[in-house]
């Protein structure tokens, strides 16, 4: 299979998807949720346990649902659940604590917290230095580990990801959360893995066909890491879809997040880095 050499192929084809993801983030921007946003956040308490689900139910015939989260809180030996939402007035916060007390009679707020702009913004700050900090040690690493070309690429693959991923988020309008940080985070320790195993066997195909032109051993790699690559990421895309069809609203985001960003990771370590590292090394052996 000559893949390296419909390269055209798939440069058009990621430029379009980018493009279009570009556009859609130029125009509607990021749902950002109150995580980055700010809010209210509510916390309650339960005689028994109560599972988000009901409780979402709830927050539902009151219309606060969809801008809120729920999720059961870990102190030992407390049933409570942790309410995440837009920023409450005071009526609203008193007409969830009754909606809850008239559903499960034990109901007992334990605190209500105000989270502001300013520490949405510090979120927003911390979530780019997490991406940063990561792309600087992957750049580190594979420049040690292989060449400094190979960094460059694996870079510029993650950007790809991480555009694509925020590019569909944009089109679909979905809520951006400290979960979606952490998929992201996520997607690219499972991407720059794919990148490295195939970099890995154009390494040593170096080595061993030191006399082959490289886009003809960079092929090779990439046809006999292909059967490992599409084995590895259906395996893992069937879980996060099952995951994501029938786990809890909670985790969706995080969920949907995933699987993009693992699609678009497989694809881009097999269709994008390789291409992308042929394409360098060839306009340099061609100024020399």
């Amino acid at each position: 299979m000559d893949i390296l050499g419909k390269r055209k192929i798939w440069y058009t084809l990621s430029i379009t998807i980018l493009v279009i993801g570009l556009i859609f983030l130029a125009m509607n921007g990021l749902n950002f949720g109150i995580d980055f946003q700010g809010g209210s956040l509510l916390e309650f308490k339960f005689d028994h346990e109560v599972s988000n689900e009901e409780v979402r139910n709830v927050l539902s015939d009151i219309n606060i649902a969809e801008d809120s989260r729920v999720q059961q809180t870990e102190t030992e030996g407390i049933n409570g659940t942790l309410i995440r939402s837009k920023e409450l007035s005071t009526q609203e916060i008193v007409e969830v604590e009754e909606a809850l007390r008239e559903k499960f009679p034990s109901t007992e707020m334990l605190r209500t917290q105000m989270v502001g702009p300013t520490i949405g913004q510090e979120l927003r700050t911390k979530a780019l230095l997490a991406l940063l900090i990561a792309s600087i040690a992957i750049v580190l690493y594979i420049s040690v580990r292989f060449e400094f070309r190979f960094a460059i690429v694996s870079i510029i693959t993650l950007m790809h990801d991480i555009l694509i991923v925020l590019g569909i988020f944009a089109i679909l309008g979905r809520e951006i959360n400290t979960p979606f940080v952490a998929a992201l985070l996520t997607i690219i320790g499972y991407s720059i893995n794919d990148t490295i195993v195939i970099f890995d066997r154009i390494r040593e195909n170096m080595k061993m066909m030191h006399k082959t032109a490289f886009e003809k051993l960079a092929n090779q790699a990439v046809v006999d890491t292909l059967p490992r690559s599409i084995n590895t990421s259906l395996t893992t895309l069937i879980t996060i879809l099952a995951i994501y069809l029938f786990g809890g609203a909670s985790i969706k985001v995080f969920m949907l997040a995933l699987f993009i960003g693992m699609f678009a990771g497989t694809y881009s370590s097999i269709f994008v880095a390789s291409p992308l590292l042929v394409t360098w090394t060839n306009r340099v052996k061609n100024k020399k």
